[in-house]
């Protein structure tokens, strides 16, 4: 049943990188967190109305191709982001982020602040500043652990306690995809992204929002990402894990009408 949801929403390909795209209006650019992929917006592309959805697969996620970069940092995301953005010609874009892909998404704003009308950060990854042991650990666990391994152990973490069951079943999904190597690449990525530098350089409207059970990227932090940004807003998300497009669909759906 999963699969033939995600059947629908065909992976397409523009240059180096992987989406799934769906409806007309204004574009709102959804990316994805270090366990997932563009499938983990799966709720969003099947019930938002009114926007031009286009959820893209990261460098070495899904069928977009990986970075020429070993080591990748923030900045190399967001200019193969920029990429995908001239190709579909898109001039004027919301982005939603999860997690690891609101550091990607705070990184291209800062570069791109022209092209960017707002954002939307959902559990943002605020980056380690080069703290290299939370990379050991995150590879080390991978390692030993596999995509497989990793979905069965991590999946039920990432949501709160009374999300419902195909919150899981989607985040297991995302997570037995994922290409060792690129995921050692948004490890590096996030070990030495630092999102409050880049806060500080968009000017424009912000959203974050995080789950009051969210234990991956608790609410202190969260709080302290939109106290960086020049004109962010913060909103705490009751019963919520760390994944609340996944977990409460209808409430995200909401606050993107709301604030988009």
């Amino acid at each position: 049943m999963l699969d033939e949801r995600i059947a629908r929403f065909a992976s397409r390909k523009s240059g180096a990188i992987a989406y799934r795209e769906t409806g007309a209006g204004q574009a709102l650019v959804l990316l994805h967190g270090i366990g997932s992929s563009s499938a983990s917006w799966l709720n969003q592309l099947e019930t938002l109305k009114g926007y031009r959805l286009i959820a893209w697969d990261a460098p070495g996620y899904g069928d977009s191709d990986f970075l020429l970069q070993e080591k990748p940092l923030p900045p190399h995301y967001a200019a193969a982001l920029h990429g995908l953005v001239e190709r579909l010609l898109l001039k004027d874009v919301v982005l939603l982020g999860s997690s690891l892909g609101c550091l990607m998404a705070g990184a291209y704003a800062a570069a791109h602040p022209e092209r960017v009308r707002s954002m939307i950060l959902l559990g943002p990854a605020a980056g380690h500043a080069g703290d290299e042991s939370k990379q050991r650990e995150r590879l080390e666990q991978f390692e030993a652990l596999g995509p497989e391994g990793l979905a069965e152990r991590r999946s039920p973490t990432l949501v709160g306690k009374n999300s419902p069951r195909e919150a899981v079943e989607l985040s297991r999904w995302t997570q037995r995809r994922i290409r060792p190597q690129g995921y050692r690449q948004a490890v590096h990525c996030l070990t030495h992204g630092w999102l409050a530098e880049d806060a500080r350089r968009f000017p424009k409207k912000v959203l974050v929002a995080c789950g009051s059970e969210d234990v991956v990227t608790p609410e202190a932090g969260c709080k302290a990402v939109a106290a960086a940004f020049p004109r962010a807003e913060y909103r705490s998300l009751p019963g919520i894990g760390h994944v609340p497009h996944l977990e409460a669909p209808a409430t995200v759906d909401a606050l993107i009408r709301d604030f988009a």
